[in-house]
């Protein structure tokens, strides 16, 4: 079993949700064990779960566990995020989500034995986008941006220096699920671990 790191940091407009706490998030596909302990997120993550839509591979799944928070309006989100991959298609990043036809969700997944950055991008049907990286990374930051009907989603290595990964659209006027997410669509699941 593996484990993974991830911080989630969320800043936000007017609300900032360097206030939220774990304990006051929700679940969406509640994991069947988790706990929150000193500020910290322990779960094991759903096995053969994941989020994706019709394209490509002709399926629809809506099934990987999800804790987030509503924003509503303009906001920013970021994530730090580590772990071990072992398994095809592991991943953990962050979502946002409208409902089960309009969500992004990005992050690291572990593709053909190496690390990608990964952004799907799912308005009834999902497209995915990846940066393969050379080599194994310890950690990454992974921030979106939301400003009337668009989201900027963008990488960091350091927390200091920021690429942008891509800008897609997604509804404005419309509260949004924010959050972090971890599937294993052909593992058995693993360990993730997620601190504010």
């Amino acid at each position: 079993m593996k484990k993974l790191f991830l911080t989630l940091v969320c800043l936000c407009g007017a609300m900032m949700v360097s206030a939220q706490t774990l304990e006051n998030m929700q679940w969406f596909n509640e994991p069947e064990s988790w706990s929150v302990k000193n500020g910290r997120l322990e779960m094991d993550v759903t096995p053969q779960s994941d989020y994706w839509r019709i394209s490509h591979y002709g399926f629809t799944v809506d099934d990987a566990p999800c804790l987030y928070t509503l924003r509503g309006g303009e906001f920013e989100v970021k994530v730090k995020i580590s772990g071990d991959y072992k398994v095809r298609f592991d991943q953990t990043g962050l979502m946002l989500r409208i409902d089960k036809e309009n969500y992004i969700k990005a992050g690291i997944e572990f593709v053909d034995g190496k690390y990608n950055i990964s952004c799907v991008v799912t308005h009834h049907t999902s497209d995915w986008s990846v940066i393969t990286l050379d080599k194994p990374i310890g950690h990454i930051w992974i921030k979106a941006v939301r400003r009337l009907d668009a989201v900027e989603i963008f990488y960091s290595f350091d927390d200091k220096n920021y690429t942008m990964l891509r800008n897609c659209h997604l509804a404005d006027n419309t509260p949004v699920m924010v959050g972090m997410m971890a599937a294993c669509p052909d593992g058995k699941g693993f360990e993730a671990l997620n601190k504010i």
